[in-house]
């Protein structure tokens, strides 16, 4: 759903939408997995089990947002650069934009540069994020069913068979 947004819309028709079953994913899925994770281990290795979950999810979330961002980043930059270029702008405000590419879309066009110049500016700026964005989120989407699918095939595996009754 965070693919689907498009330049123009507002937070509650775009984004929210997204943001609201993602809440309600994270709500059914991570308890879950970390009862699974308590449940899996001997009574004596709770509390180590419960320190590997933890670090294990921290690292991930790093790893995430560094290797994401850098997608992030090298996405805009080569659609910054696709953009601007498609714009025929000038190129000492094609240089003052790409110089402050690090800022992604709050880059603010050369406060001396004419209405329509900034205008294709901030169009070129706001595409290149918006391209940036829906390629992270594509990838995250493909992490999250390429998790799914590990965890379905890994259920029950080296999983005793529970005792019969008499």
């Amino acid at each position: 759903m965070f693919t689907v947004p498009h330049l123009g819309g507002s937070y509650w028709t775009t984004f929210f939408p997204a943001a609201l079953v993602l809440g309600f994913g994270m709500t059914l899925t991570v308890a879950p997995l970390t009862t699974t994770v308590m449940q899996a281990v001997n009574p004596e290795a709770v509390g180590v089990a419960s320190g590997v979950n933890n670090a294990v999810a921290s690292v991930a979330g790093l790893l995430a947002i560094a290797g994401l961002g850098m997608v992030m980043s090298g996405t805009f930059n080569s659609q910054l650069r696709r953009g601007l270029d498609a714009a025929n702008l000038p190129p000492a405000v094609v240089d003052a934009v790409i110089a402050r590419r690090a800022q992604l879309a709050a880059i603010e066009p050369p406060a001396d540069a004419g209405v329509d110049v900034q205008q294709a500016v901030r169009q070129a700026v706001d595409e290149a994020f918006l391209a940036g964005f829906r390629h992270v989120m594509w990838i995250a989407a493909v992490l999250a069913l390429l998790s799914a699918v590990t965890g379905w095939a890994m259920i029950g595996v080296g999983a005793k068979p529970a005792p019969r009754s008499p």
